[in-house]
C-alpha cells in the first residue's frame, strides 16, 4: 500500500486487489449509456485525492475503508494487551471487503468518505464518522453557552445535531457591561469560542466582546485538514450581528424555545454559509408550546421563514408520551408535515418493541435529526448498513451482518474529541445496525419473509455483539440495530432507502446538484445529460438531469399512509431496537387521516415525521416523474461519461461526503 497509509496498522497484502482493480463494482441506479447514479455519487461524495491529485476508485477507497476498521481494532487490541492475530483478521478483512464491493453491506457514507484517513485513524478520533448527535438544554443553567458553541461544533464536522428547548425561561437576559477587543482565531475552535463569548456577555452580564477577524483565512483559501474551501469571515459576521440583534434591548426577559430555536437555527445556517453545503437539525419542544409550534408558520414568523431566513435549517418535532392527546397537532401537520413526535417515554423504556420493557434506555433525552437514534445529551449515534435485497439468501444475509456490525462496534473503539461525549458513549456502546431497501424486500417477498429475515438478523447481531464485546473487553452495546433513511449510500448499490417506498417506479428522472464550472458538470454535458443553473443558486450550482432505471417497486404516492406506517411499525417490533426514521408522506386527501393515525401508532413507534406529497411544487426536484416517451428519449442522447479522465483530473472539487444521516429525508428542499 502507498506509504502515504503508514499510519494504519493493519494492511491486506497488494496481491488480494489484483481481483479487484478492473471488477466493475456494484452500482446502482443505470441511467443510460452503461453509466449509473451510483457511481456519480461514488466519485463526487467520497472519492479522496490520492497523493498524485488523482481520486479513489472504489476498490482503492474501500481499501482505505476496509483497512482503516481493522487498525481500529487492532490498535484497541495491542493498546489493552489483547490476543491479535493479523493472519486471523487478514482473512475476515477479504470476507468483509469482498461483502462490500458486491453491495451487500456499507459504511453510512461518513464512514466510506473518512475512515481510514488520517484524520481518524492517525488521530484515533472517530469524530468525522459519526452522523448524528443530541444536544439537551434541559440543564442550561449548568453551562449556558455549551449547548450552543458544540453544536455548531459538530455542525462543522458534518454532524447533524438534535436538540430541545427544555432550557426555555431558565435564562435571563442581561444587557453587557462594558467591551473588550476579541480576535477570533482561524479555527473551528475559534469560531465557537467567538459564539459563546458572545452569548456570556448577553446571559451572565458579561463584556461584549468586539470582534477582530483579521486572523480568519480569506474566502477562497483551502482547508487542508477537513478538505474544503474557506468562505472568510463574513458568515460568521452576519451570525454574531444576528445574535446581538435578537438580545438588544431585552435585558430582564428569558431565553425563549424560540431564542433557543433561533440560535441553533443562525448558528447551522452560518456553517452552510461557511461552505458545509448542508445541514440537519431537529429541534424537540413541549407539545403544548405554542411560541415553538408556530416558529414555520410564515404568517406569524415571516423573518424566519423568508428568503434570508433560517426557520428551514430545523425539522421541528414535540416531545410526546404514549398516551398523549395529540390531536391538536394534526391541522399543523396536514399544512406543512410539521411538527412530527418522538415519544420519549417508549425510547426511554423499550428496545425492540416486540421484547419486554427493559427501561435501559432512561437517560435518553431526544433523538438524532432523522429519527433512527434515541440518545442521551452529547451522545453520537454510529450507524452502518445492509442491504438484503442483494442477499442471495437468509444465510447470506446472516453472514453478511457479522461484518455490519463490526464495522460499527470498531468506530466504538475511538475516542471522539468531546470528554462528554466520550462518558456517554464508553457506556452504551450504542451502535445502529440499519436494515435499507426493506419496502423493496417487503414488495419481492412479503412481509411474513421480512418479519422473518428481521427476526433472525436481530438474534445474530446480538450473538456476534456478545462474542465481540468480551474479544475485545468492552460493554455489549445498549442497543443495536436501527433504520435509517439512508441517502446516496442506497444510490451507489441501488436499493430503495430505509423503509421508505421510491418516489417513483421503474424509471424517472433523477436530479442531482453540482459546482458550476467543475469538471463534473462538463463530463455530463459532454456525454448528453441535460444541464441547467439552479433555480435557487443558479450563479454557483448547476442541475443534471440523470434518466435513471430503479428498481420495480410502487411508488410512494400509491402506498397509502397506513400501509407506510404499518411497515415503520413492523420495523420498529421486530428489527430495530434503537429507533425507525420514518417520514409518512400523505396526499391531500389522507391528511384527514393524520389524527387516527397518530392514534393508532401511538406505543407502536418511537418517532415520526409526516410530509405533504408534493409533486410539481418544488422546481427541479429530486424526482421527476416523466413520460416513457420523454425518458426514452433523453436516455437515447447520452453517451458513455468519460469516467477515467474524471478519476485523473486533479482540478476536481474535493469529495464532499454524506453530512449527516441523509441527502433526500433530513434536509428541506428549497422552493
Amino acid at each position: 500500500m502507498p506509504e502515504e497509509f503508514d499510519y494504519l496498522s493493519f494492511r491486506l497484502d497488494d496481491s488480494f486487489f489484483d481481483a479487484y482493480r478492473s471488477r466493475q463494482p456494484a452500482w446502482g441506479f443505470h441511467a443510460g449509456a452503461g453509466n449509473t447514479l451510483g457511481e456519480h455519487s461514488w466519485l463526487t461524495k467520497y472519492a479522496r485525492a490520492k497523493a498524485d491529485g488523482s481520486r479513489e476508485r472504489f476498490w482503492e477507497g474501500l481499501r482505505r475503508v476496509i483497512e482503516g476498521m481493522y487498525s481500529a481494532q487492532k490498535d484497541h487490541a495491542l493498546t489493552y494487551k489483547l490476543p491479535w492475530s493479523d493472519a486471523q483478521a487478514a482473512q475476515s478483512a477479504q470476507e468483509a471487503y469482498e461483502r462490500c464491493f458486491a453491495g451487500k453491506w456499507s459504511p453510512p457514507g461518513r464512514g466510506l468518505w473518512m475512515m481510514g484517513t488520517r484524520l481518524v485513524n492517525e488521530r484515533h478520533d472517530s469524530s468525522a464518522l459519526q452522523n448524528c448527535a443530541f444536544i439537551s438544554t434541559e440543564n442550561i443553567t449548568d453551562d449556558p453557552y455549551l449547548p450552543f458553541s458544540r453544536m455548531m461544533s459538530m455542525s462543522m464536522l458534518g454532524i447533524g445535531v438534535g436538540f430541545d428547548t427544555l432550557g426555555a425561561d431558565k435564562i435571563t437576559i442581561t444587557d453587557p457591561e462594558s467591551h473588550y477587543p476579541h480576535a477570533i482565531g482561524d479555527s473551528r475552535e475559534g469560531w465557537c469560542e467567538s459564539l459563546s463569548c458572545l452569548l456570556r456577555a448577553f446571559f451572565a452580564g458579561g463584556r461584549m466582546p468586539v470582534f477582530d477577524y483579521s486572523r480568519i483565512r480569506p474566502a477562497g483559501a483551502p482547508i487542508k485538514t477537513f478538505g474544503g474551501i474557506a468562505s472568510g469571515p463574513a458568515p460568521l459576521e452576519k451570525l454574531h450581528r444576528q445574535i446581538a440583534q435578537l438580545f438588544s434591548g431585552r435585558a430582564g426577559q428569558t431565553v425563549s424555545s424560540a431564542d433557543i430555536t433561533d440560535i441553533m437555527n443562525q448558528a447551522a445556517k452560518c456553517v452552510v454559509s461557511a461552505n458545509v453545503r448542508r445541514s440537519a437539525q431537529i429541534a424537540l419542544g413541549r407539545s403544548e408550546d405554542d411560541d415553538f409550534l408556530d416558529l414555520k408558520d410564515w404568517n406569524k414568523n415571516p423573518v424566519r421563514m423568508g428568503h434570508d431566513g433560517w426557520g428551514h435549517l430545523s425539522n421541528n418535532s414535540v416531545i410526546a408520551h404514549s398516551g398523549d392527546d395529540l390531536s391538536h397537532l394534526a391541522e399543523r401537520i396536514a399544512l406543512n408535515g410539521e411538527p412530527g413526535v418522538f415519544w420519549k417515554d417508549i425510547a426511554q423504556n423499550y428496545g425492540r418493541l416486540s421484547d419486554p420493557k427493559d427501561g435501559r434506555d432512561y437517560r435518553v433525552r431526544g433523538v438524532n435529526p432523522c429519527g433512527e437514534q434515541p440518545l442521551e445529551h452529547m451522545e453520537l449515534c454510529t450507524l452502518v448498513e445492509t442491504f438484503p435485497t442483494n442477499c442471495t439468501d437468509l444465510a447470506d444475509y446472516l453472514r453478511t451482518l457479522k461484518f455490519a456490525y463490526l464495522y460499527a462496534k470498531s468506530v466504538t473503539l475511538l475516542m471522539t474529541q468531546w470528554p462528554e461525549t466520550n462518558e456517554v458513549m464508553i457506556r452504551n456502546r450504542r451502535i445502529g445496525t440499519s436494515m435499507t431497501g426493506i419496502a423493496q424486500f417487503a414488495e419481492k417477498n412479503g412481509w411474513t419473509e421480512l418479519r422473518r429475515w428481521q427476526e433472525a438478523g436481530y438474534d445474530e447481531v446480538r450473538r456476534w455483539d456478545r462474542l465481540y464485546s468480551e474479544w475485545l473487553g468492552v460493554r455489549e452495546s445498549i442497543r443495536v440495530t436501527t433504520v435509517k433513511p439512508s441517502g446516496t449510500v442506497s444510490l451507489l448499490f441501488g436499493v430503495t432507502p430505509g423503509a421508505h417506498w421510491p418516489k417513483e417506479r421503474g424509471f424517472y428522472v433523477r436530479t442531482i446538484r453540482d459546482i458550476a464550472n467543475s469538471p463534473f458538470v462538463k463530463a455530463m454535458q459532454d456525454a448528453g445529460y441535460p444541464v441547467e443553473p439552479s433555480v435557487s443558486d443558479p450563479e454557483t450550482t448547476m442541475v443534471v438531469s440523470f434518466p435513471v432505471e430503479g428498481p420495480d417497486v410502487r411508488p410512494e404516492r400509491e402506498v397509502s399512509i397506513w400501509e407506510k406506517a404499518s411497515l415503520a411499525a413492523l420495523c420498529q417490533r421486530n428489527w430495530s431496537d434503537n429507533s425507525v426514521s420514518v417520514t409518512l408522506t400523505f396526499s391531500e386527501d389522507e391528511a384527514k387521516e393524520i389524527p387516527a393515525v397518530l392514534r393508532a401508532f401511538d406505543g407502536q413507534l418511537k418517532s415520526v415525521s409526516f410530509l405533504p406529497a408534493a409533486e410539481g411544487i418544488y422546481k427541479q426536484a429530486p424526482y421527476q416523474r416523466v413520460s416513457r416517451e420523454a425518458w426514452e428519449a433523453m436516455r437515447a442522447n447520452i453517451k458513455p461519461v468519460d469516467w477515467d479522465s474524471l478519476y485523473r483530473n486533479a482540478a476536481l472539487p474535493e469529495a464532499e461526503g454524506e453530512m449527516y444521516c441523509s441527502t433526500d429525508v433530513c434536509e428541506i428542499p428549497q422552493r
